[in-house]
């Protein structure tokens, strides 16, 4: 993750291939409930970054990483493409919707972001993530209809020398505690 970045423009046609590798994200059913928003005008990347709080980010020592980045993509869904999806006729079980046991739409999204980050990785570019959570205000500053939900931000460029997060301090857990072989709890 990239928290600050040159202010070298990227190549439109660089934004393209980022955004289109996202679309081939699978989903469940080929519902393609996956949405995005290509953010580059200045002045609305700001405004992301004031509902993001990056003033009092910055006033702790690090880098203003949000309105800086040129780029920003905003990751959304929208679940009732997935209901629609699935009230289909090859889609029913005993004539109904399935009972959703994981809301897909969830795991979708992230296969979409994690596209984006490593679309944005394999252009030689840096890029970070910024959670829906710190963003309340994100839907009236792009206009997001009620029935799609903002994940996140993406920001993307090219990388500068940042502070690094005390998040990477903490290292990885072992594999002992999060790879197993054949059954829980087994050593891979």
């Amino acid at each position: 993750m990239v928290r600050n970045y040159t202010s070298d423009p990227v190549d439109p046609a660089v934004v393209a291939r980022i955004v289109d590798a996202a679309r081939r994200a699978p989903s469940a059913g080929f519902s393609q409930g996956q949405r995005f928003i290509v953010v580059t005008d200045q002045d609305v990347r700001s405004a992301i970054a004031d509902a993001a709080g990056e003033p009092d980010y910055v006033a702790n020592g690090f880098d203003p990483w949000i309105s800086s980045a040129p780029v920003h993509i905003v990751v959304c869904v929208r679940e009732n493409d997935y209901h629609e999806r699935y009230r289909e006729p090859d889609k029913l079980v005993d004539g109904s919707e399935i009972e959703w046991p994981v809301p897909y739409w969830w795991v979708d999204a992230g296969a979409s972001l994690m596209l984006v980050l490593v679309a944005a990785a394999d252009e030689g570019l840096g890029a970070g993530f910024v959670g829906f959570h710190a963003l309340p205000s994100i839907k009236s500053v792009l206009g997001i209809p009620d029935d799609v939900t903002p994940i996140g931000v993406v920001t993307i460029g090219h990388p500068a020398p940042d502070r690094r997060s005390g998040s990477l301090t903490r290292g990885r857990k072992p594999r002992t505690e999060t790879i197993y072989r054949d059954h829980w709890g087994r050593s891979f």
